[in-house]
């Protein structure tokens, strides 16, 4: 428990063998439950997130008889799929507060308190990481990447509404108990690119979302490979985002209430269209109405101009920013003054101590869900019950 909430980690692993544990092992342990999703997994991943659980398991003494929860999905659903089955796990349990970490042991555990406590104190339901608030920081980023990068975080404050939100790429999340309730997860986005469209739900439920510095030194360490294509994934992303964008349009605007935006991006962009199309006609035409298609072309342009400005006035009270002297960076450099980079002692905010235990596990497989001790529980593993944006709802 952390500052009286309690606090669940949601860990997706696909082929995260040799990686996963070591997350496992360094929990925090303010810690009171952690879902380890195996997504389908071809390697060692089950086996490791089973002799690890079993370990951590044996020591553990909190309010839930285990402290690690293996989950295995019989087929590979995307990350997306994988944090959701962990999102629904949580909030059947009210858990208060429920963090990501990656399954690839590239998200530091010390410092998952500063995404922790924008929402104990009430000023944010979801904080994510932001690796572009310092210079320092965006700059270690591989070239490709950080191009990709900084395009789809664009298109995403334009698709969710979070207009000063930025590295919407970021998986280092946590969220609050009342936004996993009125946020319509079921119909979340199940691969890479389930961050985006998880923004663009929360902007239709009016959740703040805080944007927490975060240090990218941590991120890319030797023998770490990504799993994502960025050639498939930037235009299979942008696409899903375009469909998102009219979906919160829609649900925001026109379904749980009215305002002229929706109207306005729509006339704006039909008026841009046409004229466009209209100017190139008239150049391969030699058309003398081309000044009417420009004029055309020029008033949805600032129609949709317009559009943006209000939208940006409606959803300016959803953000909150982290200062640099608040965010996981700085408690990451006060733990390594503290301990040069051993296991810290307990924090002024938090428990920051991992718990490693000895304990052997036998690793071996297990039917979809685990329990814990030597009666598995079996979790469903049910479609969503509600279309994603991203398939055009």
């Amino acid at each position: 428990m952390y500052r009286d909430h309690t606090v669940a980690v949601v860990v997706p692993a696909y082929n995260e063998a040799g990686f996963v544990g070591a997350v496992i092992d360094d929990l925090p342990a303010f810690v009171d439950r952690a879902y380890l999703v195996d997504d389908g997994s071809t390697d060692g991943t089950w086996a490791e997130i089973r002799e690890h659980a079993e370990r951590r398991n044996a020591a553990h003494d909190g309010e839930f008889d285990d402290l690690v929860v293996p989950i295995r999905h019989d087929e590979n659903r995307g990350v997306g799929g994988a944090i959701k089955t962990g999102y629904k796990r949580a909030r059947a349990e009210g858990i208060d507060v429920t963090a990501v970490l990656g399954g690839d042991d590239q998200m530091d555990p010390r410092v998952l308190t500063g995404y922790l406590d924008p929402i104990v104190e009430g000023v944010a339901g979801y904080a994510k990481g932001n690796r572009f608030a310092r210079a320092e920081d965006w700059a270690e980023m591989p070239r490709f990447r950080l191009l990709g990068n900084v395009i789809l975080s664009y298109l995403t404050k334009v698709a969710s509404g979070y207009w000063e939100t930025m590295d919407s790429q970021n998986g280092y999340t946590a969220v609050s108990l009342d936004a996993l309730e009125r946020t319509d997860i079921e119909g979340m986005y199940e691969y890479y690119g389930y961050c985006n469209d998880l923004l663009v739900r929360l902007n239709a439920a009016d959740v703040v979302v805080a944007d927490v510095p975060r240090s990218s030194e941590y991120a890319y360490s030797e023998g770490w490979k990504s799993h994502i294509d960025y050639t498939e994934y930037i235009p299979k992303v942008s696409l899903m985002l375009a469909r998102a964008f009219w979906w919160r349009l829609r649900r925001k605007y026109l379904m749980t209430g009215y305002s002229p935006i929706a109207p306005l991006y729509l006339l704006g962009a039909v008026a841009s269209g046409v004229g466009a199309a209209g100017v190139a006609r008239s150049v391969f035409d030699r058309d003398a109405d081309g000044g009417s298609w420009m004029t055309a072309t020029l008033v949805g342009a600032l129609t949709l101009l317009y559009a943006t400005i209000r939208d940006q006035e409606a959803n300016a009270h959803l953000e909150h920013r982290v200062g640099d002297d608040d965010g996981p960076a700085q408690a990451a450099a006060s733990l390594d003054e503290a301990g040069n980079g051993a296991d810290p002692e307990p924090h002024a905010n938090g428990d920051f101590a991992s718990v490693v235990d000895d304990a052997p596990g036998d690793g071996a497989d297990g039917p979809t869900a685990v329990g814990g001790g030597p009666t598995d529980a079996t979790e469903s593993d049910e479609a969503s019950s509600e279309a994603s944006p991203a398939e055009g709802s």
